[in-house]
Formats: structure tokens, sequence, C-alpha cells
């Protein structure tokens, strides 16, 4: 597999090494296994905000090119292309490409499903840094923005779009003149369904596939919240803004998750809604109502802010999920508590509604997508701007 070999690779990758030696914190986690994710995590996040203007572009497509090799493998369902990308010969290798095998088989079962077919996927990196470990061997901080499209079986014509935004460290050697992965750790949209049961339904597809458009009547506060919450979905957003969160509020990924603080942030800057001794956040402070996922529900309910519309398993709500407006959220339940929060920004071809969130970044994704275990239970709330 020759596609990442390039006669200037390590001419630049040399240069790169010379003027960008900084410190990895050596990583212990590999999908598949259970060590701690803080470790790199905190490494992940501490370089979000730098991009050294000296990092090669060559570098970055050359990257690029790796991860789009990859989503080939996935449009193609094909194990064997994806499992050139890595070093199975070694375990963090190995548990690496086996994940990407599970993730493989869930969007393929989610699509089924659904009734609807992956047309591409495409991928933008924002290389943050980079050291020679050893020779020919890596380590790579960047920021992946992956944008997938999918049309509906029965409306091939109509095509969809949503991205994922992701932060990785990983490990790329060059072995035998390619490139391969040799340890990879993500922040993955799809690690709560990877074991999914089969979730294949007639009667479900039947229905999703059957469904008409939604064309929405929105308040000017909507649409603010709306732009607010697509221009700051950090790594999944528009380049144009950057890929970044909003640098006025604090970034709280490394200490329990940022997806609360980002919908509260959607409510507060759409102008709707004032803050107050129980939701607030300032100067870098926040309230658990603000920044809680079970706390942000809870208050958001409770205040009269907003009223349930539906709860339950996937197959309880998902007719009632056609309820949900732009401004509304989703809240996803584990084990008896709300652990991440979702505002809904808009509607596909179908009328299926599409959330925007951090952890991780998602901009426009079907609301059940990466939450489709059985063990999820759904909480659809409704908004009153």
């Amino acid at each position: 597999m020759k596609i990442y070999k390039n006669k200037y690779t390590k001419q630049v990758l040399f240069t790169l090494v010379l003027t960008l030696i900084f410190t990895f914190v050596c990583a212990n986690k590999s999908y598949g296994k259970n060590e701690d994710d803080q470790i790199m995590m905190e490494e992940v996040y501490k370089y979000k905000d730098e991009n050294p203007k000296e990092i090669s572009e060559q570098y970055t497509l050359l990257l690029e090119n790796l991860f789009d090799y990859r989503n080939k493998a996935i449009l193609e369902k094909n194990e064997q292309i994806l499992k050139k990308l890595y070093d199975t010969d070694i375990n963090f290798g190995l548990w690496a490409y086996e994940h990407e095998v599970m993730k493989m088989k869930y969007l393929e079962n989610w699509s089924s499903k659904q009734g609807v077919k992956f047309n591409d996927i495409k991928t933008k990196v924002k290389l943050k840094k980079i050291r020679e470990r050893e020779k020919n061997l890596y380590g790579i901080i960047c920021d992946v923005s992956t944008e997938y499209k999918y049309s509906y079986e029965n409306e091939p014509e109509k095509e969809n779009m949503f991205r994922i935004g992701t932060y990785h460290y990983l490990h790329v050697k060059i072995k035998d003149d390619n490139y391969i992965i040799t340890k990879e750790w993500y922040t993955d949209p799809f690690a709560d369904s990877l074991n999914l049961e089969n979730i294949k339904s007639e009667d479900i597809k039947n229905y999703i596939t059957g469904h008409q458009p939604i064309y929405p009547e929105l308040t000017k506060e909507q649409l603010k919240a709306i732009d607010y919450a697509h221009r700051y979905c950090g790594a999944a957003s528009d380049e144009e803004y950057g890929l970044k969160f909003n640098p006025k509020y604090r970034d709280f990924n490394c200490d329990g998750g940022d997806c609360a603080n980002f919908a509260s942030q959607i409510m507060y800057e759409s102008g709707r809604f004032k803050k107050n001794e129980i939701w607030n956040y300032e100067n870098g402070s926040a309230t658990k109502a603000w920044v809680n996922a079970q706390g942000f529900k809870n208050y958001i309910v409770n205040s009269g802010r907003g009223s349930y519309i539906a709860k339950g398993s996937y197959e309880e709500v998902y007719k009632e999920a056609y309820n949900l407006r732009p401004g509304d959220f989703v809240g996803y339940e584990k084990k008896g508590r709300i652990t991440h929060v979702s505002t809904v920004t808009g509607h596909d071809s179908k009328g299926y509604p599409l959330v925007t969130c951090h952890n991780t970044d998602r901009l426009l994704v079907p609301w059940d997508l990466g939450w489709s275990d059985k063990a999820i239970r759904f909480h659809f709330i409704k908004v009153n701007y």
C-alpha cells in the first residue's frame, strides 16, 4: 500500500523533528483495554488551541490521506483494507484495529436500521504536535473533523450531511515505506454502541423512511441558538470558524465533560434566558445546573424553562423524536443518570432530528447515532423559546 509514500516525506519529518521537540505523556491506553483515559485526555486537550505555523501542510495531507483510507474501508465494509493501516503484530496496534472493525460494523448496523446509505466520508486534520519517539516512529496529537454524507434508500437524490470532531493521540510508524498506526487514543463518538445487539427492524426502518420532511417556524432566539451551536461545536464546526470552542467559556472536558456547559451556552447566547443563582457561569466557574448533565436536565424541567416530550428506550421514543424542534435537547441516561446532553439544531430530509454538542463534538448528527445500546434511555426535553 504505497498511497502514503512521498519522496519528500522523510525530509519533512526530519525537519519537523528538529523544530517541534516537545514532551508527550506516554500512553498506556488503547481501545479494547481498560487503562485510565484521563492521562491521554489531558494530554490531547492540553494542546487543543495550539496550531504551530511551522507544521508542514504536506504532512497534514499525509495524515488526511491515512484517515481517508480508513474511511474508504468503512464505506466499502472491507476489513482487509482497514487492517493494512495498523501494525497488528503488536497489542496496541491490534487493539486499535479491532476497535475500528467494531465501529465499522456498528455504522453498518445503524445504517440498516435507519434505511440509509453512506455515500462519502471525508476527513480534515488539524495537526497540533509531533515528535520522533524513536527512529521512524512518530507521536502525533491532532484534531480530526470527519464529514459523513448519507441518503435514504428511497430518496437517493437527497443527500444529508453531518460532522463529527475527535481529538487524537497516535503513533505512526514508517514500515516498508508505508505509514501505519501502532497505537491510537481518541474520544470516540460511537464508544457506547460498539457492543450493540442487532437493531435491525423493518417496522422502525419503514417508519423512518416513510416520514415527511419537517420545516418548523423558528423564533429569532432559536435561530441565534442554532447559529451559536454550529459556530462553536469545536472540531465538528466549519473550518471558517476555526474548529474551536468559544474562548469566552472554560472547557470542562478534563473535569468530567463539556456537554452541559455547551448546552447552557446555547440557551444563554440565544438571548432568551437569563442567568440566575442556580443556573450560572462566571469567570470560569459554573453551577451544577449549568455544567452537570443531570443537574442541567433537572433544572430546565423543574424551573419551567422546559418540559418533557418523552423518555424511554429507543423503541419506546423514536416516534416521539419527530416532535423535537431546534433548541430542544436530548438527555442520554445510563445506569439511572443523565450522562450526556445534546441540542437539536436541525432535521434531515426525512425529518429525523439532528443534534449538535460537545463530548465528542457533533454537528447535525442523527440524535441516536452512537447511543444505540439497549441499556440507554433517552429524555426529550422541549425548551420554551
